[in-house]
């Protein structure tokens, strides 16, 4: 199983900042109130594309298994800049994953 992959290509993620905007940019669809509804499919493909293998199934099971497999990350402004839009300054991400 690429659990392993999973949990590395989001430490990849949230080592560098210019990679999460692009994520950000091509993975989240802005619902109601702005709250990020993600795209498994979308999610996959782009980890792909940096060598990332896995499938939405382990990407689900990552994000909400009951075993807590998935990482809590923070950014926050003494750790990184503030993303180029402003809203994005967060202190905790909130997933929302879309099937």
């Amino acid at each position: 199983m690429s659990i392993e992959q999973v949990n590395a290509f989001y430490d990849f993620l949230m080592s560098e900042q210019a990679i999460y905007e692009q994520y950000y940019n091509q993975c989240c669809i802005r619902g109601f109130f702005g709250i990020c509804d993600w795209d498994k499919a979308k999610i996959v493909n782009f980890a792909n594309n940096f060598g990332y293998s896995f499938n939405e199934n382990e990407l689900e099971a990552v994000l909400f298994g009951s075993d807590t497999l998935a990482h809590e990350y923070t950014i926050n402004s003494s750790e990184s800049q503030q993303l180029s839009d402003g809203d994005r300054n967060l202190s905790k991400s909130v997933v929302r994953v879309n099937g």
